[in-house]
């Protein structure tokens, strides 16, 4: 299904207003809500738009109808964040991969319950608007289509991405920009560019498997640096660890950060920018969810403050539009030759149609439209499954409160293993991730990552109640 329907954005935007007033706190817990009439009228909407709205919220868990008597907001189990976590002081190898290999390894079949990737499902992209124009752009480029594209990747897309980073505090040029295989590529292009073998590079501590997976595969040791459920990278310990380490570069997600989903404020970056300039060491930054915000405006990038050239900033169109078309970019700032020859070395050039298709739906002026609608729904399955957590995990279970992204980070009680509930629930058809995939130690044993990018539906639903049951039979022992 394509996102971007007029006729369902005016129900969603009425349920995402409700929504920002919930938690404003304008609205709070057992609060009545207007009358289906009465917001109609204030609105100047249909009674079968605010019954949209009203089912939409109350299928998110967000508010519960009463009969004879309205709409109310749902009280909630409010569950505390999880606890700052402890980092050792000392880098290390990083032995992920295996753990990564066997965990992923199952959790790919169609009938599974897929909680566990950072995975948007088709029926929230715009996959047939994107099969059509990239059948539009085979027969316009005809011969073209099947060559080699320039390592740069299309201008036409290099064009979109600089202006749609004018959005992100970012002024950059599109002779700036290299489009790569995703941001997987992107990330490994920075460190190759900047790093060798046996060199540390900082990490947020949990920070994603995949980057864990990349320093194991280039030999590069990891130095944790905790983070903040909310505020992300812990800049008092990450200034500890540059006094106590050459570092060659730090790797960050400031916007969204998997798996906590934490947004660093804008001075937190500026000082974190600031920071490893002083000492000429690099950032790199990952921004794959900053699209995905569930405030008012997009959150800005690290590189917009920075005057050096020293942020490498890295983001991708995977999550927003397209899996398997595995479009990325990179702006390396002054590593650019360096970056565009190992893109040249190692894989040319992007697949030139899926450049060309992304380029053509940007210039059109559907993107906004559709991440308007998938963050609204993202959201909603955010709330849906927070509320999931509260109502049928064990006591003494903490959550993140993400502000964007669509990753919720769950601290079980100290008696659950995650790698033992991962097998219990994967014999039962649901996946997740486990602590220790995003630690290089594998520590965080007793957590979970779980996916809001899914298409609710009631085995989703039953899927969680499984899994609260599960965890409890664990914490029990």
């Amino acid at each position: 299904m394509d996102s971007g329907d007029p006729k369902d954005t005016l129900y969603e935007e009425v349920a995402h207003e409700i929504r920002g007033a919930i938690e404003s706190g304008a609205l709070r817990s057992g609060d009545r809500l207007p009358s289906v009439r009465r917001l109609s009228r204030q609105r100047r909407v249909s009674v079968t738009t605010v019954l949209q709205a009203y089912a939409q919220l109350e299928a998110a868990g967000v508010v519960q109808a009463r009969p004879q008597s309205g709409h109310y907001v749902r009280s909630r189990r409010s569950l505390p964040e999880p606890r700052p976590l402890r980092t050792s002081q000392d880098s290390s190898p990083v032995t992920v991969s295996s753990l990564v290999a066997s965990v992923y390894s199952g959790c790919h079949a169609d009938a599974m319950v897929p909680l566990g990737a950072a995975y948007t499902p088709y029926g929230l992209l715009p996959t047939n608007r994107l099969g059509k124009l990239l059948a539009a752009e085979m027969r316009a480029a005809e011969h073209r289509g099947a060559e080699y594209d320039v390592p740069r990747g299309c201008v036409r897309l290099r064009r979109q991405i600089a202006r749609r980073a004018l959005d992100w505090g970012l002024a950059v040029s599109p002779e700036e920009l290299i489009v790569t295989f995703g941001a997987t590529e992107a990330l490994n292009l920075c460190l190759l560019a900047v790093a060798r073998r046996g060199d540390v590079i900082a990490v947020e501590s949990p920070t994603f498997f995949g980057i864990l997976q990349m320093l194991e595969a280039h030999g590069l040791r990891a130095l944790e640096i905790p983070s903040d459920p909310r505020d992300g990278m812990r800049l008092d310990a990450l200034e500890a660890g540059l006094r106590r380490h050459r570092v060659a570069a730090v790797v960050s997600v400031p916007n969204f950060s998997n798996p906590l989903g934490s947004l660093m404020p804008d001075a937190h970056k500026e000082r974190l920018v600031d920071m490893l300039a002083r000492r000429e060491i690099p950032l790199i930054e990952d921004d794959i969810f900053g699209d995905l915000h569930t405030g008012s405006a997009r959150p800005r990038v690290a590189k917009s403050f920075d005057r050096r050239g020293l942020v490498l900033l890295c983001g991708s169109f995977t999550k927003t539009l397209a899996h398997g078309y595995r479009v990325g970019w990179v702006a390396p700032g002054r590593f650019q030759d360096r970056v565009q020859l190992l893109k040249h070395s190692q894989t040319v050039a992007t697949t030139t149609l899926p450049q060309r298709a992304i380029a053509a739906f940007l210039e059109g002026g559907g993107y906004d439209r559709h991440l308007r609608t998938l963050r609204r729904r993202i959201a909603a399955s955010m709330q849906r499954l927070q509320s999931a957590v509260e109502e049928h995990f064990p006591r003494g279970t903490r959550m993140t409160r993400p502000q964007g992204g669509m990753l919720l980070w769950v601290e079980l009680p100290r008696g659950v293993d995650a790698i033992e509930l991962y097998r219990r629930a994967l014999a039962e058809g649901i996946t997740i991730a486990p602590g220790p995939i995003f630690s290089a130690r594998q520590r965080l044993v007793n957590f979970v990552r779980l996916n809001a990018g899914v298409e609710w539906t009631p085995r989703v639903d039953a899927a969680l109640v499984r899994l609260g049951q599960l965890a409890g039979e664990l914490d029990r022992g």
